[in-house]
């Protein structure tokens, strides 16, 4: 205890010192007062559109604010060059450079829905794929929106991310990343997020954002990253709305319709979303396994998952005064799935190749799902430079009911059926507050800080019974209540300063204090607590190298130390029945991972082209298989710590720019993982290398048509302690545009060569067993989207002299 603890004081003596050197280190700069204005080629004013602007060499000079009326801001800015994006319903992106001196501060803009022009300027709208924005990486959706059914296959189309059959999501590392809504951690299990993703309409994803090493300003329990999805918030000013329809068709078929409503009148803003849809795919996975010197386990298991849902998204802000606002939003997710798996399995004797047994099991899950999520947020503008105050309240609330149904039939040795039943209820009270305070000031220095305490309620009880015969008894070993509390109160304290031209450090501390209480109160007590406090350091340092063909080479180099708590159903003792053979169960005794992370990496005109990092995690726990103590032929699934594993990544990416014909980005990742410690009370040392392979390419076929073609490959691949055989999938679409480019029409195939699948193998402790997986992935898909809108026109009522050429 006492080595750890001079442990986290070293490490907050160095962030503090950082600290310390940026809150005295003055500079002075100059400001100056920048007008921008946007019209359109008519020369009639752009009203309210959104602009961005980005200071490539100090990021806390990044403003953002919405044209007035008369489509025009004004910025007090320091001379220098910025990147300027503009964005307004019916008008295309418009990405332009600019460089702010004492004799060019006023810039006008023009745009339209093809490449744009500015009086005496052409510019070609260059809107990324990927950008990198500080320490996160942005994706622009738009293209992979086109060829999808739900959110969550938006995330799978994702170049750099990579999605596992359990709905856990990896970016660089092989710890599962934390997935955002709209900023807010949901707290939710894998199944859960994946389930919500399912039921989110393609089209209501604004933006993806990655942060691969998170600042302070986030939760501890970041280790994998984070992946932020931005939702679209009816900001575009005017009446607007979409109407969505797709289907995808494989074995089984997707199918789903929307519709969305935005409001704005540059004051008060409104949306609402809907979607209705059905889902069905299946999953063959084949197994055999070794549970005696000669004794093989086969099973052949086939598993349909149909599934019906209703999502809705809503939202409503408002601006009070100059300084403040205000907004309420939240979703409403229903989900109602009937799955049924049936399971071949038999057991040789490979000496004497004699059957022991052959039978089959069938099972029934069926039930349903809401998840309500409410937050309301209020945010006041201090001052021009972008200082500001932000406060959260969010609350969600979840109800899962699950009933199922099983039987085995014996062929050999002729037995009477066993069968069983059983019921569920799940219910979650998600609650948390937050308060963030940021300040920039005049010598480029930016003051971070702010608060956060959360609750997390989790009540499970089960009740299951056994028929064998015509009997029916209660089974008290699957009937259980579980009850699980955690709360977390953290606080941080974080400084960015710019030093010369273009050297930015940025420098924290979180303090995280952890209260965790586990009771299961039914079969028996196997009550758990944990009370903890932590703190989590972090250090960014970034500059810029050199110039490549015009584009800025940069330099980033981050630390950070994060946690990962297990979540309720890993501790949640509960045994779910899988099949005779096998069940899952979660492990009270789990305790928090903790991982330093050390990352380098380099970024070409805000685009991410390579990086190496470095994991190390100790007390890693992950899911395991072990062998049952009652009888060999059974095992199952389970969370353990482990012990340690040091995790190296390597990354890169090459791309041809965007605002072209044609547009092409591959990103190739490797990791190497080592781990150390035991595996049912067994020495363990496993290491294990694997490549990942994203690609994203598209062409542009005239004016209003485009085809895209994007896929993955892994080979060498790992999951938990299983190795993979290489699998893939590539993926391609074409889409085209009608009645002046409100009507998309977009045709995709997925999965075209059926690649998707993968034999597996694992050696591990009493585990030895190899087989198969593969799932519905080829898929021919049709997506209809029409957008319609009311823009609000407004008077020109000042001129300014045309932007000159850079």
């Amino acid at each position: 205890m006492r080595s750890i603890m001079t442990h986290l004081r070293k490490n907050c003596t160095l962030s503090l010192l950082f600290l310390t050197i940026l809150f005295t280190q003055q500079l002075t700069a100059q400001e100056t007062l920048v007008t921008i204005k946007v019209v359109n080629t008519k020369k009639e004013a752009v009203p309210f559109a959104t602009i961005n602007l980005f200071n490539k060499a100090d990021s806390t000079l990044d403003q953002s604010k919405v044209a007035d009326s008369s489509g025009e801001s004004e910025f007090r800015l320091k001379k220098g060059h910025y990147t300027v994006n503009i964005s307004s319903v019916n008008y295309q992106f418009l990405e332009k450079r600019i460089n702010i001196t004492a004799n060019q501060r006023h810039f006008t803009f023009t745009v339209e829905e093809l490449p744009k022009t500015l009086t005496g300027v052409t510019i070609t709208t260059s809107r990324p794929l990927m950008r990198q924005e500080d320490d996160k990486t942005v994706v622009d959706p738009e293209n992979l929106v086109a060829m999808s059914t739900n959110g969550y296959e938006v995330l799978e189309k994702t170049p750099g991310l990579f999605i596992d059959q359990d709905g856990n999501i990896y970016i660089s590392s092989m710890t599962p990343a934390t997935v955002y809504i709209n900023g807010r951690d949901m707290k939710m299990s894998a199944d859960d997020m994946a389930t919500l993703l399912k039921n989110l309409p393609p089209n209501a994803i604004s933006k993806i954002e990655i942060m691969r090493t998170p600042s302070a300003k986030y939760d501890a329990t970041s280790s994998g990253g984070i992946v932020n999805v931005v939702l679209r918030r009816g900001v575009k000013i005017g009446k607007t709305g979409s109407i969505n329809a797709g289907m995808q068709q494989g074995v089984y078929g997707n199918q789903f319709i929307g519709f969305s409503l935005n409001n704005n009148d540059g004051k008060r803003n409104s949306y609402i979303n809907l979607n209705y849809g059905s889902r069905n795919r299946y999953q063959t996975t084949v197994t055999n396994r070794w549970f005696a010197v000669d004794s093989l386990l086969s099973q052949n298991a086939r598993t349909k998952y149909p599934t019906h849902y209703f999502y809705a998204g809503y939202g409503i802000g408002d601006s009070l005064g100059k300084n403040w606002d205000v907004s309420f939003s939240g979703n409403i997710s229903y989900n109602n799935f009937n799955n049924t798996t049936n399971n071949e399995s038999t057991i040789e004797k490979e000496s004497i190749s004699k059957p022991l047994a052959d039978n089959l099991n069938r099972v029934n899950n069926n039930g349903n799902s809401l998840t309500i999520n409410n937050g309301i947020d209020a945010k006041m503008k201090i001052d021009s430079t972008g200082s500001e105050w932000d406060n959260t309240i969010f609350y969600t609330n979840s109800h899962n009911l699950t009933n199922q149904v099983f039987s085995t039939e014996y062929f050999f040795p002729v037995l009477p059926s066993t069968a069983g039943d059983g019921s569920g209820k799940t219910n979650r009270n998600y609650f948390y507050v937050t308060s963030d305070l940021k300040l920039k000031t005049k010598n480029r220095f930016t003051f971070e800080t702010g608060i956060k305490s959360s609750l997390n309620r989790f009540e499970n009880k089960t009740n299951y019974f056994t028929e064998s015969g015509s009997i029916r008894t209660k089974d008290p070993s699957r009937t259980n209540t579980f009850h699980y509390t955690e709360n977390i109160n953290s606080a941080y304290v974080q400084g960015s300063q710019t030093f010369g031209k273009d050297i930015i450090l940025k420098a924290g501390v979180r303090f995280e204090n952890t209260n965790m209480d586990g009771r299961q109160l039914i079969p028996y007590d196997t009550s758990f607590t944990i009370h903890r406090t932590d703190l989590f350091p972090y250090v960014f340092l970034s500059k810029n190298i050199m110039q490549i063909a015009g584009y800025d080479l940069r330099a980033y180099l981050v630390y950070r130390r994060t946690i990962s708590r297990p979540s309720y159903s890993f501790l949640n003792p509960f045994p779910r029945y899988v099949d005779q053979y096998m069940y899952e169960t979660g492990n009270p005794s789990l305790r928090p991972q903790f991982t330093q992370n050390y990352e380098a990496n380099i970024s070409i005109d805000e685009r991410p082209v390579a990086a190496i990092g470095i994991n190390d995690t100790w007390d890693i726990f992950t899911n395991v298989t072990y062998q049952s103590d009652t009888s060999k032929s059974v095992a199952y699934r389970t969370y353990d710590n482990l012990g340690n594993n040091k995790e190296l990544y390597l990354r890169a990416l090459a791309a041809i720019p965007p605002g072209k014909r044609y547009f092409f980005v591959i990103v190739a990742q490797y990791n190497h993982n080592f781990y150390q410690g035991q595996y049912e009370n067994q020495p363990l040392s496993y290491k294990k290398g694997s490549w990942t392979f994203f690609t994203y390419q598209s062409l542009k076929l005239g004016k209003h048509s485009q085809l895209s073609l994007h896929g993955f490959m892994r080979l060498k691949g790992q999951q938990q302690f299983y190795e993979l055989s290489p699998f893939g999938s590539l993926n391609a679409s074409i889409n085209r545009k009608f009645l002046k480019d409100k009507l998309t029409i977009t045709l995709s195939m997925n999965d075209i060569f059926f690649t998707n699948k993968n034999d597996f193998t694992i050696h591990q402790g009493s585990i030895n067993a190899f087989g198969s997986r593969q799932n519905d992935s080829r898929r021919g898909g049709l997506n209809i989207r029409y957008n319609f809108g009311i823009q609000r026109k407004a008077k020109e009522e000042k001129k300014f002299p045309d932007i000159e050429s850079q």
